[in-house]
C-alpha cells in the first residue's frame, strides 16, 4: 500500500507541472499566430515608412516576379507597315518596297526596309515643334541610304516622300 500511495502522491504533484507547461505553451502559441500574417511598420506623419534602430524599412518583395502593384506606363510602341511606292523612272526599276517603323511614342522611331538586296536600317524623327512632321534616314552595308520626310495624320498613319542614294524617288505611306 505504500506504494499505491507514493505513486498517487507523485502523479498528484506532476499533474498541476503539467498543467501549468500547457498553458505556458497555449498562452505563446496565441501571438505566434495571431500576428504570423502581419506586418508592424512605423509610419511618420506624412504616412511614409519610418526606420527603427537605424534600420531603414524595405517592403517585402513579391515572389512572383510581378510587381505588388501596377506602375503607370507610358505607351507601348507600335509597330507600322511602310510602303514605298515608285515617284521617278529610276525608283520603277525596283517596284513597291515594304518596311517597318516601330513608333516608340516618344517622337522617335527606328526605320528598316529592304531595297536592292539591301537592308537599310535607321531612325525617325518627330520635328521640333510640330508633332505630327517628322525627318527618317535609313543606311545600308553598302552605302546606300535614304532620307526621308513625313507627315503623320495619328500616332498609326503618315505620308511622305523618301530620296535615295541613287537619285530614286518614292511615295511612304505609314501604317495600315
Amino acid at each position: 500500500m505504500s506504494n499505491r500511495k507514493s505513486e498517487s502522491s507523485a502523479t498528484s504533484q506532476r499533474a498541476p507541472a503539467r498543467a501549468m507547461s500547457r498553458r505556458l505553451a497555449a498562452a505563446m502559441l496565441v501571438p505566434a499566430f495571431a500576428f504570423s500574417a502581419c506586418y508592424v511598420i512605423p509610419v511618420g506623419p506624412v504616412g511614409e515608412a519610418v526606420s527603427t534602430l537605424g534600420v531603414p524599412y524595405v517592403p517585402p518583395r513579391s515572389t512572383t516576379g510581378a510587381p505588388a502593384a501596377p506602375f503607370p506606363m507610358g505607351p507601348m510602341p507600335a509597330v507600322l507597315n511602310v510602303k514605298l511606292y515608285p515617284a521617278n523612272d529610276l525608283a520603277n526599276q525596283t517596284g513597291v518596297l515594304t518596311g517597318q517603323v516601330t513608333n516608340m511614342m516618344t517622337g522617335k522611331g527606328r526605320f528598316s526596309f529592304n531595297y536592292q538586296g539591301e537592308t537599310l536600317v535607321g531612325e525617325a524623327t518627330r520635328v521640333a515643334n510640330d508633332e505630327r512632321r517628322g525627318v527618317a534616314s535609313a543606311y545600308g552595308q553598302r552605302g546606300t541610304f535614304a532620307r526621308c520626310e513625313y507627315q503623320m495624320s495619328s500616332p498609326r498613319m503618315g505620308a511622305g516622300t523618301c530620296t535615295f542614294s541613287n537619285g530614286a524617288e518614292y511615295q511612304v505611306h505609314i501604317g495600315s
